[in-house]
């Protein structure tokens, strides 16, 4: 039997320790990480080897050679291009004439591959995959399988509404030849995103099989210091090369030829490489040194990963740190946690190094300094720096100028010199200086700029429409109304960026290697003409002007402070919209009105409907996105009442074929569906999703459960202003008030809930679900949804935050908050 080695990725992630270094190659307790995976390989038995490879190919070949020195025998294929990972082995086709087995080169497992292989020959697969199952799922492909193991579900990589299980794809798979007939040649080819949802539709053969032992993907910094002390600590079972020694609980792997000095002191479990010097009375913990390392007197090491040709000076003291090759530490530095010596960096003597500190290969800290660099933030999002399409952190502690100067240079690389960026902003201090520090970062990459100013997301939306620009960005506050901030990317077409964007954004900033323009193709910032006018113009022939002419309506809007207050206004004076305006003017004091004063704001605009007799009272958020409503009796109307009764009054007045609601809508949306013959459609519940429906199809309404509607034709994503005149519209096409429209979700109850739950437990919680409701009635878009006659209940993972969200709805208010409760015991019993 042979094994196909996967061993060509960039190893963004784990940098700056694959600066020099492919990731294969990274050193795993005194061995590339690769050699652990041929060792195990040649343990069961598999001694053909191919490895497909594409990033610093020659430094592989150079160590593994022909393979003899491991007993294996050794074939090596480098890729063209990226053609994705099962791109790659058909690219290897000729070689693969018999059954075979694929791992990554960059794991650490200790997975008994036999079993695995007499599984698959046992249930006759054409593909099996090894699972295993993890405490935090979200960054592998998930896997659903029967009870007889054949796989019925497969989500790569999905958000946590989507986890349906905590039991996820390894990265190995065992393949019959004839599976490379499914895969096009010389293409972006995937296993996970291609192949195997292939295999599924066509109903082949496709087996999943859960592996006990030990598995880890060391594609993270945090991870792969982690394996090292999971070996250390004897959790995985692999081949610690050394003398092994010790006594008192205490194990020492010593190498050949080292110099240990009678007084140094060694506790817990410690790998001490060859021809290594060791001073007097060192006291070392848990920890790895590599060969040819010098660790000097009095020196304090607790829990780091050593490479080879290390040297630390005498009193230094490291903790929890990672030290690569030919990196030194000088006499009494200190080196804090979680910080990384890379390539041949040096500390100078009596220097300290705080904590999650990344020293770029041979750079040099002068003797005395303590370096505390911004990349302390960068260490905290070293998984994932995007959340969908923007970057979130709290102002002026996480993202920083510096910080926004780097993302506005990443994105400037990622779009190349000469381009140019519509970019807006809101109207707080906090905004307008992220804002300035990401136009230098995108000048210093040659990126041409249109600098907006403060202007709403919709009018910057509309400007990337006209096709002039490659993208769009806009800082602002979280409208969530707290410390946060929010740096929001757009695509060339007004569309969020995708995630293939933002990885790529994201790949040029932790690689911190992006290209500077040259001083003379530096960028230019102009500032576009007519920009209001333009999306006004657009805005009104996308209305109809007509149906205003002799309307009598009145209404009362309460712009919020924002921006909307600068452009709202001309378009209900073009359309002779009977007004009152509040609060229509911009302050950067009142950010947060929509979120922390809003019961104030809707008490207010209440009053002044009742007062006026008002048609409609209308609030705004300061972003221009979202709306609340008051209708003709001073009432405030629920988010979930108002997507109803826009549903309702949108397909009386136009009768789509489809509609687009959040999973987290009511039950009522089913039946104005079906009065009305339209298709419905449930999608996950954010932004990204209603954008994704909007864009499937021209003439599909889409309506949000937090105030956000997409109408068909004039925007891409949610318009608080469109909303509000397109609300008008159909009020007068219907010949009625807000308050006179009713269904049946006037005798529906909702009640909810947040339940505490660790990340560690998320997807077990899934998978305890999943098999819970089996045979029950269930929609899988955004967490569980399961249905009833006369109720649903939807439990769905947060995707920031260590909890769930429970949702029920009923016919009577206590049937939906006993539901609540008894989900949320169940939550808490599928955590033990």
């Amino acid at each position: 039997m042979k094994a196909v080695i996967m061993a060509g990725g960039f190893g963004t992630r784990l940098r700056p320790l694959t600066s020099n270094l492919p990731k294969p190659m990274v050193p795993l307790v005194g061995r590339p990480v690769m050699e652990h995976i041929v060792m195990l390989l040649r343990k069961h038995g598999i001694t053909d080897i191919l490895a497909i490879l594409y990033f610093q190919s020659d430094q592989i070949k150079s160590f593994f050679g022909s393979g003899k020195k491991w007993g294996v025998k050794f074939n090596y294929v480098t890729a063209e291009a990226d053609f994705g990972t099962a791109g790659s082995v058909k690219n290897a086709e000729d070689f693969l004439d018999e059954r075979f087995v694929i791992i990554s080169g960059d794991v650490v497992t200790d997975f008994d591959i036999s079993q695995a292989i007499e599984y698959h020959e046992r249930k006759k697969a054409e593909a099996t995959i090894v699972l295993t199952r993890v405490e935090d799922p979200v960054s592998y492909g998930i896997v659903i399988t029967s009870k007889s193991g054949k796989i019925t579900r497969f989500l790569e990589k999905p958000s946590w509404g989507k986890v349906f299980s905590d039991t996820v794809n390894t990265g190995i798979y065992i393949i019959e030849p004839g599976v490379l007939e499914m895969i096009p040649p010389k293409t972006d080819f995937d296993f996970s995103k291609n192949l195997f949802p292939h295999m599924l539709s066509k109903k082949r053969k496709l087996y999943g099989y859960v592996a006990a032992g030990y598995w880890k993907d060391i594609g993270h910094i945090e991870e792969y210091y982690l394996a090292h002390q999971d070996v250390l600590e004897g959790k995985v079972a692999i081949d610690i090369p050394g003398r092994k020694t010790g006594s008192n609980g205490n194990t020492l792997y010593l190498g050949n030829d080292t110099m240990v000095s009678h007084s140094a002191d060694f506790s817990g479990n410690v790998v001490i490489g060859d021809n290594v010097k060791i001073g007097p009375r060192a006291k070392i913990y848990n920890s790895v040194i590599g060969s040819d390392s010098v660790i000097g007197r009095d020196v304090n090491i607790n829990r780091i990963v050593g490479w080879d040709k290390i040297s630390i000076g005498p009193q230094a003291r490291i903790s929890e740190a990672i030290l690569c090759s030919e990196s030194y530490a000088g006499e009494e530095a200190i080196i804090d946690e979680e910080s990384i010596l890379s390539e041949g960096a040096r500390v100078g003597d009596r220097a300290h190094i705080k904590r999650n500190v990344k020293i770029w290969p041979y750079k040099e800290v002068e003797a005395g300094a303590t370096l505390s660099s911004s990349l302390i933030w960068g260490e905290r999002w070293n998984r994932e720096l995007f959340s969908d399409a923007k970057i979130s952190g709290i102002g002026n502690a996480e993202i920083t100028p510096e910080f926004a100067t780097k993302v506005g240079a990443a994105y400037g690389a990622m779009i190349g010199p000469g381009s140019s960026v519509a970019i807006c902003r809101g109207a707080s201090n906090a905004s307008r200086m992220i804002y300035r520090a990401v136009i230098s970062g995108l000048l210093s990459a040659g990126v041409n700029i249109a600098d907006l100013q403060a202007a709403p997301i919709p009018v910057l939306r509309q400007v990337l429409k006209s096709g002039r620009y490659s993208g769009g960005i806009n800082v602002r506050m979280s409208p969530r109304g707290n410390n946060e901030m929010e740096i929001i990317f757009f695509d060339f077409d007004g569309h969020d960026l995708p995630s293939s964007k933002t990885k790529s954004i994201e790949r040029l900033f932790f690689r911190e290697d992006f290209r500077r323009a040259p001083i003379d193709e530096v960028g230019s910032i102009e500032y576009p003409q007519r920009v209001y006018e333009s999306y006004r113009e657009s805005f009104l022939s996308h209305i109809d002007n007509e149906i205003f002419r002799n309307s009598s309506l009145k209404v009362v809007i309460d712009y919020g402070f924002g921006g909307a207050s600068e452009i709202l206004p001309r378009i209900l004076g073009t359309l002779g919209i009977d007004s009152v305006a509040l609060n229509s003017f911009i302050d950067p004091r009142q950010a947060f009105y929509f979120v922390h004063r809003q019961d104030d704001a809707i008490k207010q605009l209440s009053s002044i409907v009742k007062s006026l007799k008002a048609n409609i009272g209308i609030l705004l958020n300061s972003a221009s996105e979202k709306i609340r409503v008051v209708n003709e009796r001073g009432e405030a109307v629920s988010n979930q009442s108002l997507l109803m009764i826009v549903a309702r009054l949108y397909c009386n007045a136009f009768r789509p074929k489809k509609i687009a609601v959040p999973i987290t809508g009511s039950a009522a949306i089913n039946q104005i569906a079906s009065n009305y013959r339209a298709k419905l459609i449930w999608i996950p519940s954010d932004h990204q999703a209603m954008m994704d429906a909007a864009a499937s199809n021209a003439k599909i309404f889409v309506g949000g459960t937090k105030g956000g509607f997409i109408f068909p034709g004039f925007q891409l994503g949610v318009d608080a202003m469109f909303s509000v005149i397109k609300i008008l519209e159909l009020l007068i096409k219907s010949e009625t008030d807000i308050g006179k429209v009713s269904g049946p979700w006037d005798q529906l109850y909702m009640s909810g809930k947040e339940v505490a739950c660790s990340w560690s437990l998320k997807g077990q919680v899934m998978r305890n679900l999943m098999e819970y409701s089996e045979n029950k009635k269930r929609l899988l878009i955004d967490g569980v949804r399961l249905i009833e006659d006369d109720y649903w209940i939807l439990l769905r993972p947060d995707r920031k935050k260590a909890l769930f969200h429970i949702l029920a709805e009923s016919r009577s208010p206590e049937k939906s908050k006993e539901l609540v409760k008894e989900y949320s015991g169940l939550i808490k019993k599928w955590q033990k």
